[in-house]
């Protein structure tokens, strides 16, 4: 592919990645890491631009789930570094970072239910609920089959109902009883 044509393609394919890429990564990170991973992501892209697949999206969300990953081992290592040199020069004063001051949570008995579920359950409920992607574009972002993507989806959408009932029946709610005989 020559260079002309190479651009060509990623001004097709680009636009219609960013948005979807954006809202992906504003839910898991900050704004700045997602800003970052964002341009990572792109990059990524742009590089393996013969490889994109017909439908891209998934094959995006994948790479942008590996670059968020990167940026988080990243910004672990700093705080790692950051506590050691606290431990061995403390700051005289710590002002707020970004991100210190998030709106709440509209739904905050969601996102505890969601906080209790292995991680690998709700990120499969988050691609689902949050991208809108079915199974085999959550199968393409996690790099398994199709038909395992469906199946641990409706696991995970189980155990989900379950830690939600949890919530309802810690709050003095009844159940439904629905499908269940006394």
């Amino acid at each position: 592919m020559d260079a002309q044509t190479r651009r060509a393609r990623f001004e097709q394919v680009a636009p219609a990645l960013v948005e979807p890429l954006r809202r992906f990564l504003a839910r898991r990170a900050d704004a700045a890491t997602a800003d970052d991973v964002l341009s990572e992501t792109l990059l990524v892209c742009w590089r393996r631009l013969e490889e994109l697949p017909e439908e891209p999206l998934p094959w995006a969300y994948a790479v942008a789930r590996n670059c968020l990953a990167n940026a988080e081992r990243g910004a672990r290592r700093q705080q790692r570094l950051a506590a050691r040199v606290a431990a061995v020069d403390p700051p005289q004063q710590s002002l707020p970072g970004p991100g210190d001051h998030d709106e709440p949570d509209p739904d905050p008995g969601l996102a505890e239910a969601l906080g209790r579920l292995r991680e690998e359950d709700a990120e499969l409920l988050r691609l689902w609920a949050w991208e809108r992607l079915e199974a085999s574009g959550i199968a393409t972002v996690l790099g398994i089959s199709a038909n395992a993507a469906s199946i641990r989806l409706h696991r995970a959408r189980g155990r989900l109902r379950e830690e939600l009932r949890k919530d309802a029946h810690a709050a003095g709610h009844e159940g439904t009883g629905e499908g269940r005989r006394s």
